[in-house]
């Protein structure tokens, strides 16, 4: 399997929808990202490999650069 392939399981990326801009279709790509990663460290903490606590740090760290991304690329519209 090569690296590729290894990104798109891990990291799927579903077609834009919305109303197209290029600051939406960022953002959309950036939530998609978010929510992945959101997935990986609830399996890591389910699992026993992270922390309870280690998981809310992640992801409320991934909470702020999701934040971030709406206030760059969605608030001056």
């Amino acid at each position: 399997m090569s690296n590729l392939d290894k990104d798109k399981f891990f990291n799927p990326i579903s077609n834009f929808r919305g109303e197209f801009s290029p600051r939406n279709l960022a953002f959309d790509a950036n939530l998609q990202e978010f929510t992945n990663r959101i997935s990986i460290i609830c399996s890591l903490e389910t699992g026993g490999k992270i922390t309870p606590l280690e998981a809310y740090n992640q992801i409320k760290e991934l909470w702020h650069d999701l934040d971030r991304s709406k206030s760059n690329l969605l608030d001056d519209e």
